[in-house]
């Protein structure tokens, strides 16, 4: 299986983007998806998560109320619409895929596949 992150860009704080995932090679339902990011010189941090079924989400303290996970099975995408952009924000947004379906985990180790980023940058 395959991801592809993409959508990313150069934004103004107080903006907003929307940053998208393809998942070829198995259908997306058969996956719990999930967003981490890493900003530079940092750790990868969990960022949001939804159930293989889009039943159940579930976002960090940092971005709820802000950002919200979607999906759309039939094109096989995950999304990510980012509201409110900060500075702090700024990092690689990675997709990745759960198969187990452990119910939209912040774990990054539950997440077996992951796509190459998609970079996203927030000036003050």
């Amino acid at each position: 299986v395959q991801l592809q992150a993409y959508g990313g860009g150069l934004v103004q704080a107080g903006g907003c983007l929307r940053i998208s995932c393809d998942v070829s090679g198995r259908t997306i339902r058969t996956y719990d998806m999930g967003w981490f990011r890493q900003a530079p010189g940092k750790g990868r941090e969990f960022v949001a998560a939804i159930t293989w079924s889009g039943g159940r989400t579930y976002a960090s303290d940092s971005v709820k109320g802000r950002f919200t996970v979607s999906r759309d099975n039939a094109k096989n995408t995950v999304y990510l619409q980012m509201n409110s952009l900060t500075p702090e924000d700024t990092a690689i947004y990675h997709c990745a895929a759960d198969p187990r379906r452990a119910g939209a985990t912040p774990n990054e180790y539950d997440y077996n596949y992951w796509g190459q980023g998609t970079q996203v940058t927030v000036s003050s």
